[in-house]
């Protein structure tokens, strides 16, 4: 064994061609096309199942189960984008027995039955509707964003310097833009394509090989660079290099296939990437939105194994740890019989740019499922306020990343709300309301990993410096829905290669699922406001 994670790591270090490492990520080449979710690998590469990895503060609470960390690292593999996140998770409620609804549409729903939707294929909404749900019952939701800082092309991205064709970009959200430097990238997202009657098709792309890299400034160019620091100017040297530029003679016949708006706006060259992956025709390509991403795979790393590197972490992970909960907790055919409100998850788009889009949490899409999901079950209901009174019944978790304290900047952190990996979820608190939790809903959190012995760590900001913010305010002010925020801790955010505890993601999970099992019973437990 120790022989065989020796070459796998070989191979991790130095790739082998593309069929043969998709082979070496996954488990199986078709576990990408698995019915259900599959149980936790014991691969090497993805995991280590040793006993002495397991931190005191969460072995009772997590060595007894099966893990979701394969699970998680093949998610992450599959989602370069937020739109192929969307489609991973619509593909994997599908499988798991969910009905997909369309926003255009007339719903039909039933006590019992659990639904989804997506919106532009980067936002999405899942619920299950309790066996006992009656109208005015709350909403128990989880929600998270599929979005991450990274480089899109700009609408018209060709252009060439120096002998080298280069891709123009653009920085979407708060990235640490010179960790994108001397990376081996690639691009994805999706095209519309047209169709042979007329009609036009959305799809997705993915271009596995490395195609682009952004090469850093030989040091005896730049002398002093470590001491005052490297800071690329992003418009004029955070551009992409794509190939050494051709003769016009020999790109004469590749640019003959391009239409003229197409070879005015991106390279020939890029766009026969593209058709060959779609097996289209580069005339049949009439729109592109694609995002940079990095081709390193996500894995598993430290001394123990213990870490999970990776790209787009924030907001993923959570992503992920959400829907799993989610699809887990009412799967089996007794899972709903005794529940009286709704279970949702809803993952959103734009975050990192303030989430003000149709996709956005800033966007009414998931109070306007909730007034149609009323709607749909009030049957012959008259009474008066059923959404209004549903709203006040339910209860929100926002969860997004969370800044673990950093062992090399510990002075960063306020001393007393330094949160470390591998001991549990992140609850995160601001008087400033950047943050949307409050006592109440902190201590209805806390109880429920207290019932189900799972650890959990508050975090507040030092106050002379500025505080992030999350969905959490943008939802809770919405409708008036109380709010928790809290998130997995994590270092390198913002990153194009991030850093989380493996334990983490197990402990986020079980403290997700176990919300929507057991908050019912809490909730009535306590009274505030009456």
């Amino acid at each position: 064994m120790a022989a065989i994670t020796r070459l796998q790591q070989l191979q991790l270090l130095h790739p082998p061609p593309l069929t043969l490492r998709r082979s070496l990520l996954f488990d199986k080449p078709k576990q990408l096309t698995r019915s259900r979710p599959r149980s936790f690998s014991t691969s090497p590469i993805l995991c280590s199942n040793n006993s002495h990895n397991t931190p005191e503060s969460s072995a009772s609470t997590v060595g007894a189960h099966a893990s979701i960390v394969g699970d998680l690292l093949d998610y992450l593999n599959e989602s370069w984008t937020h739109f192929h996140a969307t489609a991973e998770a619509k593909r994997q409620l599908i499988a798991a027995g969910f009905h997909l609804l369309n926003e255009n549409d007339e719903w039909d729903l039933k006590p019992g039955g659990r639904y989804f939707f997506t919106r532009n294929m980067s936002c999405l909404v899942a619920f299950s509707v309790g066996e006992k749900y009656t109208v005015g019952n709350g909403f128990h939701v989880i929600a998270a964003h599929t979005d991450s800082p990274c480089l899109k092309l700009k609408p018209r991205s060709a252009s060439s310097k120096s002998g080298y064709l280069m891709i123009n970009v653009q920085t979407y959200g708060g990235g640490l833009w010179h960790t994108w430097f001397d990376r081996d990238l690639s691009v994805a997202g999706r095209v519309i394509l047209r169709g042979s009657n007329g009609s036009f098709v959305h799809k997705l792309v993915k271009v596995k090989r490395p195609l682009l890299r952004i090469p850093t400034l030989a040091i005896h160019l730049d002398r002093t660079v470590n001491k005052d620091g490297f800071k690329p100017n992003v418009e004029t040297q955070l551009i992409p290099l794509l190939a050494s530029k051709l003769e016009e003679a020999s790109m004469e016949t590749k640019e003959k296939s391009t239409t003229t708006s197409s070879k005015a706006a991106h390279h020939p060259l890029l766009m026969q990437a593209l058709s060959d992956e779609l097996n289209s025709n580069i005339d049949d390509i009439v729109s592109i939105e694609l995002n940079v991403c990095d081709t390193q795979p996500s894995c598993l790393g430290g001394g123990n194994d213990e870490f999970i590197f990776s790209g787009r972490l924030d907001n993923l992970a959570s992503s992920y740890c959400a829907l799993r909960a989610l699809i887990d907790s009412c799967k089996s055919p007794g899972d709903l019989s005794s529940e009286q409100a709704i279970r949702m998850v809803a993952l959103f788009d734009n975050e990192e740019v303030g989430s003000g889009s149709i996709q956005g949490a800033g966007a009414p899409t998931m109070f306007q499922a909730m007034r149609r999901i009323i709607s749909c079950l009030a049957d012959k209901y008259v009474g008066e306020g059923a959404f209004e009174r549903a709203i006040r019944k339910s209860f929100l978790v926002s969860a997004d990343m969370a800044h673990g304290v950093h062992p090399n900047f510990m002075d960063k952190h306020e001393e007393h709300h330094r949160p470390e990996m591998q001991k549990g979820l992140v609850i995160k608190h601001n008087a400033n309301q950047r943050y949307a939790t409050s006592g109440v809903t902190s201590f209805l959190f806390k109880e429920i990993g207290k019932i189900h012995n799972l650890p959990t760590q508050e975090f507040v900001v030092r106050n002379d410096m500025g505080c992030g913010s999350t969905i959490g305010p943008i939802l809770a002010s919405g409708a008036g829905i109380r709010t928790v925020d809290c998130g997995i801790p994590q270092l390198s955010m913002h990153s194009v290669r991030e850093i989380c505890g493996k334990e983490d993601i197990d402990i986020a999970y079980k403290h997700f699922k176990a919300f929507y099992q057991t908050f019912s019973s809490i909730d009535k437990k306590l009274n505030v406001d009456s």
